[in-house]
């Protein structure tokens, strides 16, 4: 028992560290912007180019079977140095370079080895606890996503490159620490070269059906994610007034509350799942997270309190389902093509998240932030209705020990 949690542990630590580098270009584009002139265009491309990148490197891994064919360990350990010198070299250039969105494609290329390898990892220690594990894994992953955010609150006033220095020193210790995280008593041995292994994601229904429940709520978390502290942003200059010096800093402070609130739902909904079924839960928290879409802009440019607890609420519920669709698919799937099934699931949810990362911005200018946020509730209430139809498919049976 203490090897499994001593492992469990560590590989948390290591995603925590790995996964900072992700929101680097969110946390730090409005320093970015106040310092350079670039475009709408560039702006979009700080946040969407590392999950175009993410996407290449998941459909690529999962068509290979790298997750399942080599030592994850080592994956993970060259993902995230490979990651560390590319987010570097970004601090270096100017931010206008083109050469910012293919670096930033690079950092998304190697997540794919670290996010979806270290749930395979994880789930090698699983025993009547998937929804557990995973929902730590996933909170490790929240928290880390949100330290750009309070690295660059209580960095507000220097230099935004330095942001990306101290996550970039956290993804190479990330690396050394991986290596010391041992497998648990389900791993299983490599799995032969099979590219055509990837369709059963959708062959089978029943991992069609929690695929489809991943892919509404993807194509809500990582617009709110990747947006939410420019809506911050915006919303205080409407209260407090254009050049307030408290704008930057509370934007940035709320931001890394919203984002490492999740992994308070990360965590609940972990310990609910392997208890009362993995779809009631998925269903209930894409429910309220598309109701904080619905209801979050009437509070826009309002009093700051109301809204900061409205977000930090957003923040427990938007990615609380998260490791639960991972749970399920795990639980479904062969074990011996759980890291294929995994990475192929990541692989559709981010291209999803491509569509509503770019679309977000353009609902802005039409209709405003009061109402843009409507958009991306169409996919938490899609999702829940999936999760309602898996939920009453016989394979459900196969989920949480039964519990659907």
């Amino acid at each position: 028992m203490d090897g499994k949690w001593r492992a469990v542990g560590l590989l948390c630590l290591a995603e925590i560290l790995a996964l900072s580098l992700w929101f680097t270009g969110a946390a730090t584009l409005p320093a970015i912007r106040a310092e350079t002139q670039i475009s709408d265009l560039q702006a979009s491309l700080y946040s969407s180019m590392l999950s175009v990148g993410f996407v290449a490197g998941t459909l690529t891994s999962a068509i290979l079977g790298l997750a399942d064919r080599w030592r994850p360990q080592h994956y993970f350990f060259g993902s995230a140095l490979i990651a560390a010198v590319a987010n570097s070299t970004v601090a270096w250039l100017d931010p206008a370079s083109p050469l910012i969105p293919v670096l930033r494609f690079v950092i998304g290329a190697c997540m794919a080895g670290c996010y979806p390898v270290g749930m395979k990892m994880v789930s090698t220690w699983a025993k009547g606890d998937m929804g557990l594990l995973v929902g730590i894994l996933v909170g490790a992953l929240t928290l880390g996503s949100a330290a750009p955010h309070l690295s660059q609150a209580l960095l507000q006033g220097l230099d935004w490159r330095l942001t990306l220095y101290v996550t970039s020193g956290c993804s190479v210790l990330a690396a050394l620490l991986v290596l010391g995280v041992q497998l648990g008593p389900n791993a299983m041995a490599a799995a032969k070269f099979k590219p055509s292994a990837v369709l059963e994601a959708w062959r089978n229904k029943a991992l069609r059906l929690a695929n489809f429940g991943y892919f509404g709520h993807m194509w809500e978390l990582y617009a709110v994610w990747g947006w939410i502290v420019v809506f911050l942003t915006a919303s205080f200059t409407v209260w407090y007034g254009e050049g307030d010096p408290r704008i930057g800093f509370a934007a940035s402070l709320t931001a890394f509350g919203v984002l490492a609130m999740g992994t308070v739902g990360a965590l609940l909904a972990g310990l609910l799942a392997d208890r009362i079924g993995r779809t009631t839960v998925t269903m209930a928290a894409m429910i309220a997270s598309a109701a904080c879409c619905l209801v979050v802009g009437f509070l826009f440019g309002g009093p700051p309190g109301p809204l900061i607890a409205l977000c930090l609420f957003w923040g427990v519920v938007v990615v609380a389902d998260s490791a639960q669709f991972s749970s399920a698919v795990m639980e479904l799937a062969d074990r011996d093509r759980i890291g294929t099934m995994v990475t192929a699931q990541t692989c559709i949810g981010f291209s999803l998240t491509l569509v509503s990362l770019h679309l977000l911005p353009e609902a802005v200018e039409l209709i405003g932030w009061e109402r843009a946020f409507w958009i991306v509730s169409v996919g938490p209430l899609l999702g829940t209705l999936a999760m309602w139809r898996l939920r009453h498919h016989p394979d459900a049976v196969k989920i949480a020990g039964g519990r659907r």
